[in-house]
């Protein structure tokens, strides 16, 4: 085995390009890795010489990767986070009430994370790790115990329950919002923080669509690729942005946040709670699963306006 993986880098060195392409800073990963800036420049170095490529592009303010640097990139992350996973499920296996779940960011933070605390009170004797990555596929999910999963819910090779409906909605810092908004005409002519990502996920000219008004985004909107980043744009006073009911519906019943109009989208699709058909739950992921879809069925309803 020795000869097979002679050619493979220190891991080390692998750790260290993941923090600096990750951090865009020598210092900082330095930091983050609790070594020298020196340390991990020497790392670098090395690699770079192993690969006989250009990892980085030194700039005034920072690092930034280069052209081959970005490929090498997100192969060096999936192979880090198999690693990961690999060890997350070794551990699993001798800790049979370990549960690993795989989520978005956005799910994980604003309708997992409040009730994982729940659970964990509930279930001290259960620890949940939580895998939070915007890239999740349906492939990814026989790495995991669990996944909350974005679509419609057929995939054959996964059982799937609905959690939480897509229901998506203009919302504000109530100061944000000087005049009344009453239709979607209005809406369409006031400044809009606009969602431009790469992953399925409803943009303002898609929720303008679903009322049959077309909308087309003005180049001088503040315009994010992260669902997180949009939100806390809107949490920060800096517009109009859209939400999704399971992010704001705490922040909008404490009157931190406003609904900007009555309408609302409800796409028909869902995030759904699944598991690999072919690999039998653990007792203590049951539990978790079903704790749940009993708390998402808890939850009271709302009623879609339609133009």
């Amino acid at each position: 085995m020795a000869g097979r993986f002679r050619h493979l880098p220190p891991l080390d060195s692998l750790a260290a390009f993941e923090a600096v392409s990750r951090l865009g800073s020598f210092t900082r990963a330095a930091d983050e890795l609790c070594l020298t800036q020196s340390a991990v420049s020497k790392q670098i170095r090395a690699l770079e010489t192993s690969l006989g490529i250009r990892l980085f592009v030194r700039k005034a303010r920072g690092v930034e990767l280069s052209s081959a640097g970005a490929i090498y990139q997100h192969d060096v992350l999936s192979a880090l986070q198999g690693l990961e996973i690999a060890g997350q499920r070794l551990s699993a296996r001798q800790h049979p009430d370990t549960v690993s779940v795989l989520a978005t960011h956005a799910v994980s933070q604003f309708w997992l994370f409040p009730r994982l605390l729940s659970f964990s009170a509930e279930h001290p004797d259960i620890t949940v790790h939580i895998h939070a990555s915007n890239e999740m596929q349906p492939f990814m999910v026989p790495d995991h115990d669990l996944a909350i999963l974005y679509g419609e819910g057929d995939w054959p090779a996964l059982a799937a329950t609905p959690l939480i409906q897509e229901d998506i909605y203009p919302v504000a810092r109530p100061e944000v919002v000087q005049d009344e908004v009453t239709s979607l005409e209005a809406l369409a002519q006031q400044p809009l923080i606009q969602l431009d990502s790469s992953w399925n996920c409803m943009n303002w000219p898609g929720w303008f669509a679903h009322f049959g008004i077309r909308y087309h985004p003005p180049k001088s909107d503040l315009t994010f690729n992260q669902l997180t980043l949009t939100y806390a744009a809107i949490q920060r006073g800096a517009g109009i942005g859209l939400a999704w009911h399971f992010m704001a519906a705490d922040a909008i019943a404490s009157g931190k946040l406003v609904r900007v109009t009555e309408y609302r989208a409800n796409t028909g699709l869902a995030e759904h709670i699944v598991y690999d058909r072919s690999q039998p739950l653990s007792t203590a992921a049951t539990l978790f699963r079903d704790w749940l879809i009993a708390d998402a069925f808890g939850e009271k309803t709302t009623t879609t306006m339609l133009s």
